[in-house]
């Protein structure tokens, strides 16, 4: 039997399974009777590994106990979300959990399970039913998620893509999750800095969703584009510091959403030779070492930042900011050659032309722009907002203008208990706590 690995269990999301499969167990006819008859596994499940078999045991139970708990309010939806994405890792992890994921009918579920196939009378089994259902809302994870840092980096919050079977490309449910995700961070006072990165390896994000843009008419086209556009504006004005963070590809919407960052971060493959350091990287690295390919006696170690705005192959224009973001960040000229080309360009020459702020090593840009994150976060928020528009606002008109534009953003930090805290702590030689008010 071929083993997979098994989600670890966060203590928290440990004692809710257990308290709900407790409930569950209650006698038929209970409030939730429906499952009281749920049997327990043969032996208990380990943290650590399982069969195949033993993990679709679990995910039955799991999105049981999580659709159960949603519809009945018995527990948070935040912990329901939580343990849906948990399940979404044991998917990735169990071959068996993955092709019962992706089927989208009750009958393909029991055509693929034998845990739904075996048992005379299944096809009416209530836990059938369920976990059909279950799977149905819960195993396929939204396509962008939002994740709020916890003490000490609280007020950084991840906007992270999801979306590998598309390598992130941007179609309508993407769209909205990003809209969404904005509207949350937008209302939220409390966030002060925003990560946007890649959960898929290999991409940050591959641009339209071509294949779902070929289904769409021109007035479709038009109102997507429109509303992507409008979407990736909103990104630029959010009130606080946003940080894209590029590992791998960023082509034509995807690096417009990245030039709608304040800063951003790439990785590049660093080249070593083979014979001589293979055991030296795997040594230094650790976990975070990621591939390395032997081309005769180089290595090439990491994973590579590449950008392009390719839309004029298409027959069209970059549509979501890029022909007016770019040219503001590397000048007309270059703008102008590399939409009219379309050409790929890779980590060294985007730091070089300004579009990225630091190139690390293949691995490290997230780590790079949390320490970047973690800076801003323990400066003043309402500072770092005035900041912000000051900039953006004062880049847009003469410098008669903007100086005006400084003027009435230091006249909002002027009367605030942050800047008497900074003071204070300046004089008491110790680190401020600002509040944001």
């Amino acid at each position: 039997m071929r083993r997979a690995s098994l989600l670890l269990l966060s203590p928290h999301l440990r004692a809710i399974l257990s308290a709900a499969y407790a409930h569950f167990r209650r006698p038929a006819g209970g409030a939730h009777g429906v499952v009281s008859g749920w049997s327990r596994p043969q032996r208990p499940m380990s943290h650590a590994t399982a069969t195949a078999d033993e993990s679709v045991e679990f995910g039955r139970l799991l999105t049981g106990v999580l659709l159960t708990c949603h519809e009945s309010n018995v527990y948070p939806s935040a912990t329901v979300a939580d343990a849906a994405s948990a399940l979404s890792s044991a998917r990735h992890q169990s071959p068996t959990l993955a092709r019962l994921s992706t089927m989208r009918s009750l009958g393909g579920l029991r055509a693929v399970s034998g845990h739904l196939a075996a048992a005379s009378g299944a096809s009416s089994s209530p836990h059938c039913v369920l976990f059909a259902r279950a799977l149905q809302i819960l195993a396929q994870p939204e396509p962008v998620r939002l994740h709020k840092l916890s003490a000490p980096d609280s007020g950084i919050v991840e906007l992270r893509l999801e979306r590998p079977e598309a390598r992130n490309a941007i179609g309508k449910e993407m769209l909205k999750g990003l809209r969404s995700a904005m509207d949350k961070v937008g209302a939220d006072p409390t966030a002060n800095v925003v990560l946007v990165a890649s959960s898929v390896p290999k991409v940050f994000c591959a641009g339209a969703d071509l294949k779902e843009r070929r289904l769409m008419g021109p007035s479709e086209v038009r109102e997507f584009v429109n509303t992507l556009r409008a979407t990736f504006s909103s990104f630029e004005a959010l009130p606080i510091p946003t940080i894209a963070v590029v590992e791998g590809a960023a082509f034509g919407g995807g690096l417009e959403l990245a030039l709608s960052c304040d800063l951003r971060i790439c990785g590049i493959a660093f080249i070593l030779q083979c014979s001589s350091f293979i055991h030296l990287i795997e040594t230094s690295f650790g976990p975070s070492f990621q591939t390395v390919e032997c081309i005769s006696s180089t290595c090439f170690a990491g994973e590579s930042a590449t950008f392009s705005l390719p839309e004029t192959g298409l027959a069209i224009i970059p549509g979501a900011g890029g022909t007016q973001r770019l040219p503001r960040i590397v000048g007309r000229a270059r703008a102008k050659e590399l939409i009219f080309t379309g050409r790929r360009f890779d980590a060294t020459e985007a730091v070089n032309m300004g579009v990225v702020n630091y190139c690390v090593p293949g691995g490290e840009a997230y780590q790079k722009a949390l320490e970047l994150a973690r800076e801003i976060n323990q400066k003043g928020p309402l500072a770092i907002r005035m900041a912000k528009k000051a900039i953006n606002e004062g880049m847009e008109v003469d410098l008669s203008s903007a100086l005006a534009v400084e003027e009435g953003c230091y006249e909002q930090v002027l009367h605030t208990q942050d800047r008497l805290e900074g003071l204070a702590a300046f004089a008491e030689k110790r680190k401020p706590l600002y509040t944001g008010k």
